[in-house]
């Protein structure tokens, strides 16, 4: 049976708390880097920390996705997980923070905030993954597009205002400088009013949405039986498409660089333009909330460039392009001395996110049709996400001492990165896929 057209507010209330959502993961993306460099961490050993976020999606993604399909309950199927996750996520948002402000011995500091951040990553994931599968269960096929486009317009709202928060609180007056080894307060309190949005946000959507009970659900969403149910992830990967691992290797070099910007930008920007790698300055501090404002540049252009990639005749020349383009925001970074200047970089890197968000998965699901198995498919694609990261994250200390210990020359890094993911974009083809029948 077809499901029923939903208007646009019951589109817009199944998504809403995303936006809450959204604000927690750019508060992290943002801040982690900034936090763990006040607290006393080694640039060198800096992106170790960056390992758990990927570690925890690619953990979380799948268990979350798997155990509310088998969840049945009054509050609902997708719902349960969704608030549980965005509890935890509030008390690890007031708790992070000051984690250089409970008297604790450095070495206790450091583990209370890879505690915090482990928790974070975890609850962000489990709180996140359910407005994606709510607009699967609830939305038919014509109303799905204006459904996820709502969900990127919140998307990208709620990333703007995490990302500005740390600014706007020292515009207004919140001291943006500490002790050594304390967290600012106009980080402390982005998190508190982040973390009080959120559950705000998560409380709307569950006191507005009404999931279906089973009965509703396999009227809406019957079961199709395949002959190969039970075949394997490894069997499954063993008999992807061709397209399955040439966009894993695009997405190998760009998710690596971006995890080299998330770790090392701020530095970059600091050492740039206000010529300090101190955490205990005002300049690092003030680079630190431009960076924000910078990544909410980054985001703007991206929907902007999200906009143009479709008037594009060939979807290649668009993906790969658009990988240039970043690569060379990335490169400008260490030569732009003005903080003014830093928002052309930024701009551009813009671009190559929004196609990153767009083009993989347009050529993985053209190329898996006649496959079957599309969700587990898409599933085990989210490790091309993850996986760079995470080998990303345990070679960024030895690269940087490699390139000659400034923060900076990590950019360039990244922007080669892009260059070699553009460069893997021209091995993609487009040829029609053929069906198969996988044996388990």
């Amino acid at each position: 049976m077809q499901k029923p057209n939903l208007t646009f507010w019951k589109l817009w209330n199944l998504s809403f708390g995303f936006f809450g959502v959204q604000i927690a993961y750019a508060l992290q993306s943002s801040n982690i880097s900034r936090i763990f460099r006040t607290l006393g961490a080694d640039p060198h050993s800096l992106s170790y920390f960056w390992i758990l976020p990927p570690l925890m999606g690619i953990l979380v993604q799948p268990i979350v996705g798997t155990l509310s399909d088998r969840t049945w309950m009054r509050f609902g199927r997708r719902i349960p997980y969704l608030f549980i996750g965005a509890a935890v996520a509030v008390t690890v948002m007031c708790l992070l923070p000051n984690a250089g402000s409970l008297g604790l011995a450095a070495s206790s500091v450091m583990m209370f905030g890879l505690i915090m951040l482990m928790l974070l990553d975890t609850s962000i994931n489990m709180a996140m993954q359910p407005f994606k599968m709510l607009v699967g269960d609830m939305v038919n096929e014509e109303q799905k597009a204006k459904a996820y486009s709502i969900q990127s317009f919140l998307c990208n709202a709620g990333s703007v205002v995490g990302f500005v928060f740390p600014f706007v609180f020292t515009w207004i007056g919140l001291q943006n400088v500490a002790p050594e080894g304390v967290v600012p307060d106009s980080v402390i309190w982005s998190f508190y009013i982040g973390a009080a949005i959120l559950i705000l946000c998560v409380i709307y959507t569950v006191i507005k949405v009404r999931e279906w009970n089973p009965q509703e659900y396999r009227q809406y969403n019957p079961v199709e039986e395949t002959k190969d149910e039970s075949a394997s992830w490894l069997t499954l990967l063993k008999n992807a498409p061709s397209m399955f691992w040439k966009v894993g290797l695009v997405q190998f070099f760009c998710w690596a660089a971006f995890l080299y910007m998330w770790t090392y930008v701020v530095d970059a920007v600091s050492e740039t333009v206000w010529a300090t790698t101190d955490p205990t300055t005002e300049g690092y501090q003030t680079a630190a909330n431009w960076t924000g404002i910078l990544y909410a540049i980054q985001a703007m252009g991206s929907v902007c460039w999200a906009i143009l990639l479709p008037q594009f005749k060939s979807t290649k020349m668009a993906y790969a392009l658009s990988l240039l383009l970043g690569g060379a925001g990335f490169a400008l970074i260490p030569f732009c001395p003005n903080q003014y200047l830093q928002i052309v970089p930024f701009l551009l890197i813009g671009c190559a996110w929004a196609a990153m968000l767009a083009m993989p998965f347009t050529f993985v699901t053209n190329a898996l049709q006649g496959y079957g198995h599309m969700g587990t498919y898409l599933g085990l694609f989210n490790g091309t996400i993850c996986l760079p990261q995470i080998v990303a994250a345990l070679c960024g200390g030895t690269i940087l001492s490699i390139i000659g210990h400034h923060q900076s020359s990590m950019m360039i890094v990244s922007g080669v990165l892009l260059a070699l993911g553009a460069l893997c974009v021209t091995w993609l083809n487009t040829a029609a896929p053929r069906e198969l029948k996988i044996e388990s």
